[in-house]
């Protein structure tokens, strides 16, 4: 496991499995420092562990965040956010475009500005599915099925570019072809 925050809180363990060691956040470190959790509902041990394991200084996650969740027994309506950050992000393509489309207008943004637009990409990694769109216009022979996809393609030629592009230009970002993923 690759470590990603700084451990404020000093929970990150490693334990070792067949010759392989692994790293965990350990809720008994985290107790020692914020309070029992043993009594945390599973679902809010989940947020609390990736809290612990995202915290990196108040950049996105702070240690006030991980208390927050520890603390939630003791007031379950503060109106706190959680951090909570995926370590991954599955998007079909209707919702995935305009992701993509706003991440372009970013680069667009701070480019007109004299900036770095390699800076502008997902934080976690994104794997977005392309959904198949074919219509029938071919049908009662054997080469219906591929002049159909290829149809497809010619109708949507635009959108896939986009997301080629995408998938070229921004770090962790994968556009899964049409016809190979679905979600």
């Amino acid at each position: 496991m690759t470590q990603v925050g700084q451990d404020t809180l000093g929970t990150r363990s490693t334990m070792n499995v067949g010759g392989k060691d692994y790293a965990y956040y350990s809720f008994a470190k985290a107790a020692e420092k914020i309070g029992d959790v043993s009594r945390l509902p599973f679902s809010m041990k989940v947020l609390l562990e990736n809290l612990l394991r995202f915290e990196d200084g108040g950049f996105t996650v702070s240690t006030d965040d991980i208390k927050a969740v520890a603390d939630w027994q003791k007031n379950p309506v503060t109106g706190a956010e959680i951090q909570y950050r995926p370590a991954r992000v599955l998007l079909q393509d209707f919702t995935g475009v305009p992701c993509v489309v706003d991440l372009a207008a970013m680069r667009d943004a701070i480019k007109s500005l004299g900036g770095d637009t390699s800076k502008i990409n997902p934080q976690v990694p994104v794997n977005l599915v392309i959904d198949h769109s074919v219509m029938v216009d071919e049908f009662g022979h054997p080469k219906a099925f591929e002049e159909n996809v290829e149809i497809e393609y010619q109708r949507n030629l635009e959108r896939y570019d986009f997301l080629k592009w995408g998938s070229k230009s921004l770090a962790n970002f994968y556009a899964v072809p049409p016809g190979t993923g679905i979600c």
